[in-house]
């Protein structure tokens, strides 16, 4: 009888606590649930209010936004042709007319070089990738009087849509030259790139480019393009002609080839070239009879080469009436005799990163364009010679969106007008702002 009453106490025993471990489950399972559905609504909210801000284009494809903001603050030791981006010394002296009473330095601030960029990508077009993209700057200026570098006005860089292929590209837009694409990096010379008119061949201009390439270790490629013709000289003429260049008289375009082979890993392959340019000019005879066809052409090389956390790049080109691809001959096509001005130039630069936030470096570029010196006066004023020589540091602090970058160049242009004398410029110049 007593063993009959204890199991029955034990059994109201066992029954009363099977509730309460059952409700206490019942009340972790609701807790967490409730939890997760917090989660769920939270990440409802952020994709929502991600949704309502991104970019939302026509033809419904990802769009990216990219840019640099920038303060750049310069001084030059002697006159140059741009204070905030100088490319070559300017001559002064009673042996260079005009001879102006004026200090030879400068210091300044300017925002121009600031870059703004848009990219879209599809992944299938025609078989393959689309890759387009338009980036401009502010480096272009009102006429004088209007502000000048303080209130710049945005200017187009390049654009261009580029569908990729395993084996094939096709490209249409404004970008470099084919037959010289590479730029020297840095922070000071973005308007127009370091080293130009000292051996960089640079000008973006409208293009029509294809190009084949092999698979394996070594990718060897086969390029063309045809470009706008442009000889960088005023547009100048009578009323009948005056929106015309002299590139563009020769109705006949640009046309450059290129063979080039690449080895390493596609993000940053290890590169080679060797390119050809013709072009035709058709300048008005000095008498007012018909204009004289003259040629442009180039043969050019160019180099990188990733050596672990060192970069090196470089390019040699020689040709004649090389203006129009970016400053070749210093920014001259003829000569005082009216030849066209055969030229040879290059550059080098060796940039070492030497961490995650820093890179520094440096390199020269040299210009030295042929010219028939008149050895009776009167003496025109002439280029011959252009040397530049740079080092620079770049630092992103805390590996995020902030820059600093510190050039130093010095630059040495060699002017004739009689006699024969060189002319030199320091530039300094420290620019900070942040990438997006």
């Amino acid at each position: 009888m007593v063993t009959l009453l204890v199991l029955v106490l034990a059994a109201r025993g066992v029954s009363a606590q099977e509730p309460d471990s059952a409700r206490a489950s019942r009340d972790s399972l609701a807790a967490r649930l409730e939890r997760a559905e917090e989660a769920i609504e939270l990440l409802r909210q952020q994709l929502a209010a991600q949704s309502e801000a991104e970019v939302r284009t026509v033809s419904r494809v990802s769009l990216e936004l990219a840019g640099r903001a920038l303060v750049n603050t310069f001084a030059n030791s002697g006159r140059v042709n741009t204070a905030d981006v100088p490319q070559f010394v300017m001559a002064d002296g009673a042996d260079f007319p005009p001879a102006e009473d004026f200090p030879r330095g400068s210091l300044g601030l300017s925002a121009r070089q600031t870059t703004l960029g848009l990219i879209v990508s599809v992944a299938d077009v025609l078989g393959g990738e689309l890759i387009g993209d338009v980036h401009a700057d502010f480096f272009a200026v009102q006429q004088p009087g209007a502000g000048g570098r303080v209130t710049p006005t945005l200017r187009l860089r390049t654009l261009k849509a580029l569908v990729r292929w395993p084996t094939a590209e096709l490209l249409v837009g404004q970008e470099v030259p084919l037959v010289a694409g590479l730029n020297p990096v840095g922070t000071a010379s973005i308007g127009t790139p370091t080293f130009a008119t000292a051996g960089n061949l640079w000008l973006w201009l409208p293009q029509l480019r294809a190009t084949i390439q092999t698979t394996g270790a070594v990718r060897f490629g086969l390029q063309g393009a045809v470009l706008a013709p442009n000889s960088g000289e005023p547009i100048s003429g009578t009323n009948r002609d005056r929106d015309a260049d002299i590139a563009e008289r020769s109705r006949r375009p640009f046309v450059q080839g290129r063979v080039r082979a690449q080895w390493g890993p596609v993000e940053q392959p290890s590169e080679v070239g060797l390119g050809v340019h013709g072009g035709w000019f058709a300048r008005p005879s000095a008498t007012g009879g018909r204009s004289a066809m003259h040629e442009s052409w180039a043969v050019a090389a160019d180099l990188v080469a990733p050596l672990g956390p060192l970069t090196l790049r470089a390019e040699l080109y020689r040709g004649a009436l090389l203006r129009g691809l970016g400053g070749g001959g210093i920014g001259q096509n003829f000569g005082p005799d009216g030849r066209p001005v055969l030229d040879r130039g290059g550059w080098a630069q060796l940039d070492l990163r030497a961490s995650p936030t820093t890179s520094l470096g440096g390199g020269c570029g040299v210009d030295d364009p042929r010219l028939t010196v008149p050895s009776v006066a009167p003496f025109p004023v002439m280029r011959t010679r252009n040397v530049a020589c740079e080092a620079h540091l770049l630092v992103r602090p805390g590996g995020g969106a902030l820059v600093v970058g510190l050039e130093g160049r010095r630059m040495e242009t060699t002017w004739v007008s009689g006699a024969e004398r060189k002319f030199r410029s320091d530039h300094l110049n420290l620019a900070v702002g942040f990438e997006f």
